[in-house]
Parts: structure tokens; C-alpha cells; sequence
């Protein structure tokens, strides 16, 4: 053990700062201003200008309780009928009252259609549409639009459930802002404890959501309101006509928005308790899903934000390129990274791969102390600080090379058609239409 720590020590006087800079300037230059620098700055911003304005955003809710406006709550699922219980329990239990709550159930094969049309029944769901033939996330989210008579429209995951006040919440900033276009909620994991894989995305979802997402938020350039849990206004909706098929989906509405000029914003305090994979087979297979939308929708669908024409905004510009740059490119210069230490020095990874560890565990503890300081379960996030050690290999690895095989697939195979999380049909008409 002594022996260890020795080698460790001793690889810091190895590394002079003319080697460190060769192979590790991307850290001192982008990951540590970035992850501490930016996000510490934007954090308290954020906190100073809330408390600066608490009249402002009391009087919003004063507002948006005068007004008190039918809010629709749109449910689109496929097999979620064990979750609906839950479901309707968080709305049952929400301050917001105002509410229809419609269930659209996209060709389920289980007993979504005999738990629902129960929930129908006795008034706990306003409205239960089924289709027996499945069109997919986006068609069953449309339909229910279609039935839906908010002036507000909330989009919720059926594996999902509210905290009391979330549908307030998430209200709010429509009266406190203007031109607002669409408004996520914070999401977390309400499953951490079934399993590690659990237990990781929590921490997770803790750094790029509840903490990451109040950044971008506050810089302008919020670029996914989550599918989980995310509000807009129906006349918005309705002009940019509803949702595209996906996998991305949600990305994919908030670019629309964010393109017809509107502003999207965060709401931390609106909380979403979400269900993740309880499995790194299963989880590995939502984040293949997830990131091929990195390059469908933001380097081929979406390329007019990239074009300076007469609809450029540079504000859209920057939150593209913020989002390919650190999750694309800076993968691939990993790689490159990482292969050409092997070909050149192997023994060189034996100090180099403690030093980053070490570097990225100090980077995910400062990010993990700005979530306790945004948290309001404080208690419950210091129980996990046992797992940090495991987080920094869990993203600096897994999610990397997940991430990179994902880019690499949809770049070269277009595999985000293929995903049967959308029928062939949907995804064969999308890819035809170039959506």
C-alpha cells in the first residue's frame, strides 16, 4: 500500500507543465473553466437574481393564480400501464388544480388500456385515447394535442411522477417572462437505489440537469426541454406543428421553438421524479438512442442554424455549437488522444491515467457540492457521496465510448432509422421527408 501512494506521488514530479499541456491542455483550458469557472459564476447569478427579483416572481404566480388557466396534461406512452398508478397519484396531489390529465397509449400490449380506461372511469383521467396500431412517440403525443383544450400544454413521461407543486411551478416563468416558448422541469431519479447503474445516472442527472441545465438556462442557450417533463404554451404547439418523429424528440421541439424567435427556459424548482434503466444493457441502449439525435437533428436536420442567412440567431449558433463541440468533437480528440499515447508511449497511461482521475474526481466533487447547493434534499445527496470515486470512469469512459459509437453509427449507418423504439414504418417516412 505504501509502495502505491509512493508511485502516486512520484508521478507528480513526472509531469512537468510542458507534458501536461501536450496531452492534457483541453483540461486546464476547457474542462476546468468550464465545469468550475463558468458554471460557479452562472450559479450564483442565477441564486443573486432570484433573490434580487423574489418580488417579481411572487407576483408572477399571483398572476398565473388570477387567471388560474386550463392546463392540459399530456401523457403519451407505450406499455406504461404499472406506472399510471403513480401517475395519477402526483396529479391528485398537485396545488395547481386546473388541470385535464390525457393519456394517449400508442399500441400498448400490456394492461395500459384496463388500468387507464379504470382511471377513466372514476374521473382520474380526463381523457384515455388509444391506438391500436403504434406510430410512435411523436404520433401519440400529436394525437392527444389534437383532443387537448389547455391554453397550456405539459408533456409528461408515464414513467414519471410530480412533486406537489411542480405544475405551478413549471407555470410560473410563462407570467414571469416574456416570449417565453417552452419551460423544463428538473428531473430526478426516483429509482437510485435498485441497482449501481441507478445510482450513477442519479448522479448524473444531478450534474447535467439540475445543475447544468440552470446554467444554460442562464446563458441562453437551454437547448432540450426534456420529454419528462416540460411545458409549453398550445399556440406555440400549434404553430410549429406539433412534434417530429424521433429519437430525440425533445431536442428536436426545442430548436423548433428556439427558431421562431421564443425563449426557452429552466425551472429548477419544478421537480420531476423520473424511472431510468436499471440495467447498463438497457441503459446502454436508451444512450445509443439518445445521442444519435446529437447528429441527426443538429448537424443534418437542423443545419440552417449553422447558415448565417437572414434566420440567424447567434444565440441558437452557440448553443449547437457548445453542444457538438464538448460532446463530438472533444470525444473524438480523446481518442485520438488516448491511441496516440499508446502508439507512441504505452507506459506513459500508467501516469497519466491517475493523474486524470484525479483531476476529474476534484472536478466532479466542486460539481457535485454546486447540486447540494441548488438541492433541496441535502441529506439525501451527501448519502451518495460514497459513489463519487466510480463517476469520473462512468462518464470519462462508458458514456464516452457509448456516446462515440452512437456518432459513429448514425454518421455512417443513419441507425437512428433503424431503432425499433419508433416503428420502421414512422422512421422509414422520416427519413424520406428528411426529418
Amino acid at each position: 500500500m505504501i509502495e502505491l501512494w509512493d508511485r502516486y506521488f512520484y508521478m507528480w514530479h513526472v509531469l512537468d507543465w510542458q507534458t501536461l499541456m501536450k496531452w492534457g491542455w483541453y483540461i486546464f483550458v476547457l474542462d476546468i473553466p468550464r465545469f468550475f469557472i463558468v458554471e460557479g459564476i452562472a450559479l450564483y447569478w442565477s441564486k443573486f437574481s432570484r433573490r434580487k427579483t423574489k418580488h417579481l416572481w411572487e407576483k408572477a404566480r399571483e398572476d398565473l393564480l388570477n387567471e388560474m388557466p386550463l392546463v392540459t396534461v399530456l401523457v403519451p406512452g407505450h406499455n406504461e400501464g404499472k406506472h399510471l398508478f403513480k401517475l395519477v397519484q402526483s396529479m391528485n396531489r398537485q396545488t395547481y388544480k386546473n388541470l385535464e390529465l390525457i393519456v394517449v397509449d400508442d399500441g400498448s400490449t400490456d394492461d395500459t388500456a384496463i388500468i387507464a380506461r379504470s382511471f377513466e372511469k372514476y374521473g382520474q383521467i380526463d381523457r384515455f385515447i388509444s391506438v391500436k396500431e403504434r406510430g410512435g412517440k411523436a404520433s401519440a403525443a400529436n394525437l392527444g394535442l389534437r383532443y387537448s383544450n389547455g391554453k397550456y400544454v405539459v408533456h409528461l413521461d408515464a414513467d414519471s411522477s410530480l412533486d406537489s407543486d411542480a405544475i405551478e411551478k413549471v407555470l410560473i416563468p410563462f407570467y414571469r417572462f416574456e416570449n417565453i416558448g417552452g419551460v423544463g422541469g428538473n428531473l430526478i431519479v426516483r429509482n437510485e437505489e435498485e441497482s449501481l447503474t441507478t445510482t450513477m445516472q442519479f448522479l448524473e442527472y444531478l450534474q447535467s440537469i439540475s445543475v447544468s441545465r440552470i446554467v444554460q438556462s442562464k446563458l441562453k442557450i437551454y437547448k432540450i426541454i426534456s420529454g419528462a417533463f416540460g411545458a409549453f404554451p398550445r399556440e406555440v404547439l400549434e404553430r410549429i406543428g406539433g412534434w417530429d418523429i424521433g429519437p430525440g424528440l425533445d431536442g428536436d421541439i426545442t430548436v423548433k421553438i428556439r427558431k421562431i424567435d421564443y425563449h426557452t427556459v429552466f425551472e429548477e424548482e419544478a421537480i420531476c421524479r423520473t424511472h431510468v434503466p436499471v440495467t447498463w444493457t438497457a441503459l446502454t441502449k436508451q444512450r445509443l438512442r439518445w445521442s444519435r439525435s446529437l447528429i441527426r437533428f443538429r448537424l443534418r436536420k437542423h443545419k440552417d442554424v449553422w447558415m448565417p442567412d437572414k434566420n440567424f440567431r447567434l444565440i441558437n449558433f452557440m448553443s449547437f455549437f457548445e453542444n457538438v463541440f464538448f460532446s463530438l468533437v472533444l470525444d473524438f480528440l480523446w481518442f485520438f488522444y488516448m491511441f496516440k499515447i499508446i502508439l507512441t508511449d504505452p507506459t506513459f497511461m500508467l501516469i497519466w491515467f491517475p493523474f486524470k482521475y484525479t483531476i476529474y474526481l476534484a472536478i466532479t466533487f466542486g460539481q457535485y457540492m454546486f447540486a447540494v447547493s441548488v438541492n433541496k434534499d441535502k441529506k439525501k445527496l451527501l448519502s451518495k457521496l460514497i459513489y463519487l470515486p466510480l463517476f469520473p470512469i462512468y462518464m470519462g469512459y462508458y458514456m464516452r465510448i457509448v456516446r462515440t459509437i452512437s456518432y459513429l453509427d448514425e454518421l455512417f449507418f443513419y441507425d437512428s432509422y433503424k431503432d425499433v423504439w419508433n416503428p420502421l414504418k414512422t422512421s422509414k417516412k422520416a427519413k424520406e421527408y428528411g426529418m
